[in-house]
């Protein structure tokens, strides 16, 4: 493992444990950081800005009221990114409506090359619908796995399941997208 990964999992526990005495800047900084990465992850299964962060907060939350429980049995990635996933699945399961889908934002940063950018966003609205037909445990396994580049036994700790689960729920995760995705990924002339 890269000295400097550890070094932020070392530095990442040690806020937490800054955070359990009550440490208000350490709270902050874990803040700062998992709030962006946290969106991200729940933006793909929620598509509803506002669930996003109220859910973000909630989990932050926990970890503000919770971080003496933490036991540095795993990253501290996995336990707020398990806390999450828990709290998106208790409020997607509390709703009563269809999410509204967000609505992509896309700089014009790129205006040597339209064509490319074009087929770019069409590219990365075509994934986001696919990703949107998955069941939630198959969708969350594969943002985890590709967003996130987590791994299979990070991944079941955060979903409480088994490894094997874990691996079937990206088997039929990706033969779907692979599916729904055939005709976005012919090359084009």
């Amino acid at each position: 493992m890269d000295g400097n990964v550890e070094g932020t999992i070392g530095n990442e526990a040690s806020l937490v444990s800054r955070v359990a005495a009550g440490d208000r800047r350490a709270f902050e900084m874990l803040y700062r950081a998992y709030f962006p990465r946290l969106a991200r992850f729940l933006q793909r299964m929620t598509r509803s800005v506002p669930l996003i962060e109220e859910i973000v907060n909630d989990t932050l939350l926990v970890v503000w009221q919770k971080a003496a429980t933490f036991d540095g049995s795993c990253k501290v990635s996995t336990w707020v990114f398990a806390i999450a996933y828990r709290k998106a699945c208790k409020a997607l399961h509390a709703l009563d409506e269809p999410l509204d889908a967000a609505a992509d934002e896309y700089a014009a940063d790129d205006a040597g090359r339209p064509d490319w950018r074009f087929e770019q966003q069409r590219l990365a609205h075509a994934v986001d619908a696919a990703l949107a037909t998955l069941p939630l445990a198959q969708r969350a396994a594969f943002q985890l796995t590709f967003y996130h580049d987590m791994g299979y036994a990070e991944i079941a700790e955060i979903m409480e399941c088994p490894v094997n689960t874990v691996k079937t729920r990206l088997f039929h995760a990706r033969r779907r997208l692979a599916t729904l995705l055939e005709d976005q990924l012919e090359v084009r002339p």
